[in-house]
């Protein structure tokens, strides 16, 4: 490998020998490389409180968040993406993958080098918009034509990467970089580049979510109940925050058709349904709702 390729496509000295070890030995040199690409996403953290602050203004004024990437990078975004809206209740994040649903499944079709496709999935974006691209390289093809047609649009523009001199840092408004180095096995950014793009994403996408009153506490009231086990653990979630019986909970949680954001409110105020969804439109989250209804948070 030359000197001038990409950190994660760099031999790691501690790993050469990787192969002549015994199964515990292995895993032992796996998981630290693993802890290391955790760290160094913490590292990122003021980087990334930049996005979460920017991507906030343009969700005020009624945006999305797009992620774009390809491989194991893409298939990140796509998971961090379909958890939102079960999770927050909230329609607001799209994963762009490089070759679309089908390359997902089928590594067999590779569009990362495909820059124009990029920029066509990019196309619907316009200067509400928040353009997340994800590539560990940082040199992704895919994710550069989709960076360069967000800019064009007026959108914001982050990169996510592992490469400190990534390519397309300057098609960048903000460059998130967990530093990971190179990985265990020479170029397989599944594995510390992939754990570092996880902890990043998740820890955006949360705190974004956080800002925009989807939690009350670090308790999910956005959460979507689509089965038995989360419609229980919405009534545990009342339960915990209002200090109310079960049974009481269980019944306005009934009355508010599931919705946890509007039955809080009314366990919190005393307040009709129509107050609490009256207060939840005008107001962003529980506790800016409890307070305009007069309660306490």
């Amino acid at each position: 490998m030359t000197p001038t390729a990409p950190p994660t496509e760099r031999r790691n000295p501690r790993t050469t020998d990787i192969d002549t070890l015994e199964s515990s030995d292995v895993l032992r040199l796996l998981l630290a490389e693993d802890a290391a690409g955790v760290q160094a996403a913490a590292a990122a953290g003021d980087q990334l409180a930049r996005a979460v602050d920017a991507a906030h203004a343009r969700i005020a004024e009624g945006g999305h968040v797009h992620y774009f990437g390809a491989g194991a990078s893409g298939r990140l975004a796509v998971l961090d993406a379909t958890e939102i809206r079960p999770t927050f209740g909230m329609d607001l994040f799209t994963a762009h993958f490089a070759g679309g649903p089908a390359a997902l499944t089928d590594p067999a079709i590779d569009r990362e080098d495909a820059d124009a496709l990029g920029a066509a999935d990019a196309g619907a974006l316009d200067a509400t918009s928040v353009a997340i691209g994800i590539t560990a390289s940082g040199s992704t093809r895919y994710v550069a034509g989709a960076l360069r047609a967000a800019r064009a649009a007026g959108a914001l523009t982050v990169l996510v990467t592992c490469n400190p001199d990534a390519p397309l840092r300057e098609l960048a408004d903000i460059h998130v970089v967990a530093d990971t180095g190179p990985e265990a096995l020479t170029g397989s950014t599944r594995l510390k580049a992939g754990t570092a793009t996880k902890v990043l994403l998740n820890a955006f996408s949360t705190a974004l979510m956080i800002k925009a009153g989807r939690t009350y506490g670090n308790l999910m009231v956005g959460l979507v109940a689509t089965n038995a086990k989360l419609g229980e653990r919405a009534v545990s979630l009342l339960v915990e925050a209002t200090g109310e019986d079960a049974d009481v909970c269980r019944a306005i949680l009934a009355e508010s058709a599931g919705r946890i954001p509007e039955a809080l409110v009314r366990l919190l105020t005393g307040g009709t349904a129509e107050q609490a969804k009256d207060a939840l439109r005008r107001h962003q989250g529980v506790r800016a709702a409890v307070a305009a209804l007069g309660g306490h948070t």
